[in-house]
């Protein structure tokens, strides 16, 4: 058995705020054969799992500072195991669909524990988002480009083409959602080349 279950809790800057009512905003990690694997957004179809320098808070930006590491047991499996297990995974938490509330980096760090340990990660971890999703006027809050980057994303394609407009250039065609299938990308792509 290799002993390499350890989750990397990161404090974020808002943390000075939420911490007096006893939540925290946390980035969360688990370290297997000495990478740190979790999980951030994209707004693209592909996995969002990404790899670390274990309690390297500098490789996740400026507004990240270590708090922790918390041991979670021991795991079985081989590092070529837990290469292919995180391979898969990445199917299902593709970049386009992490969420603030329902599938962030606490929840990849939760499902990779109980994998290979067997154990959750501690629930305070996660406090702030179960709560959000237990209280729904809470997400209704939030700007819906902190909750996807996918919003972010066309959020900020709207922006563009309106500014171009604004200064008279010609907005080109927005790229096709990565919500469509690759047939009807495909199509609109052949489309665009005709006129």
């Amino acid at each position: 058995m290799y002993y390499a279950r350890f989750l990397f809790g990161y404090k974020f800057w808002t943390n000075q705020y939420t911490s007096a009512v006893g939540l925290g905003v946390f980035h969360s990690g688990v370290e297997l054969y000495g990478t740190e694997f979790s999980y951030g957004g994209h707004p693209f179809e592909f996995s969002g799992i990404f790899e670390i320098t274990p309690k390297d808070s500098d490789e996740l930006g400026d507004h990240y500072k270590y708090k922790e590491s918390i041991a979670l047991g021991y795991t079985s499996f081989t590092k070529e195991e837990v290469d292919q297990a995180i391979s898969h995974l990445g199917r299902d938490f593709k970049g386009s669909n992490y969420h603030l509330m329902n599938k962030n980096c606490n929840h990849f760090a939760t499902e990779v524990s109980q994998l290979f340990s067997g154990k959750e990660i501690p629930t305070w971890v996660n406090r702030l988002a179960y709560m959000g999703t237990c209280v729904p006027f809470l997400e209704k809050c939030l700007p819906k480009e902190w909750l996807t980057p996918v919003a972010l994303e066309e959020t900020v394609t709207s922006h563009q083409s309106e500014k171009r407009s604004a200064n008279g250039q010609v907005t080109p065609n927005p790229r096709p959602s990565t919500s469509t299938s690759i047939f009807s990308r495909k199509e609109s792509q052949q489309e665009l080349l005709r006129s």
